[in-house]
Order: structure tokens, then sequence, then C-alpha cells
């Protein structure tokens, strides 16, 4: 497996998800991303890759909001 392909195919659906004209269209790029996502996880932990962890672990973990200017500084 091309590791950079894939990751490349992984961020362009991302991107793709972002700039989508409709619910339906970012959900398919999103579903998309996802199954790419498995794929490259599959194929790390099939090689005992250390990156397995990681990747695995950003695929379902929830995002931390950004603190503000104000929090930030204080």
């Amino acid at each position: 497996m091309d590791l950079n392909h894939q990751y490349a195919q992984h961020q362009r659906a991302l991107m793709g998800a972002d700039r989508a004209a409709n619910d339906d269209d970012r959900r398919a790029k999103l579903v998309k991303a996802s199954r790419i996502a498995g794929r490259i996880s599959e194929f790390q932990h099939g090689l005992g890759a250390a990156a397995a962890c990681a990747w695995s672990k950003a695929q379902f973990g929830t995002p931390t909001p950004l603190a503000t200017d104000f929090e930030a500084t204080y």
C-alpha cells in the first residue's frame, strides 16, 4: 500500500467535505475519508507500526475547543 497516496486521498476527501455544496455531498466525502482512514489503520496495525495507535486515536478523538485570545492570555 502506498501510504503517501492514501494520506493524500484522505486529506482531499476531508477538504472536499469542507467545500461541499450540501449536506449529502459533505456526508459522502466524510464517509469516503472514513473508509480510507480505516484502510490506513488496518494496514498499519497489520505491520505493527507504532503510528497505528496514534492514527486510530486521531480518527475517534473529540475535538478540543480552542481558547479565545482572552483565555490564552490570562
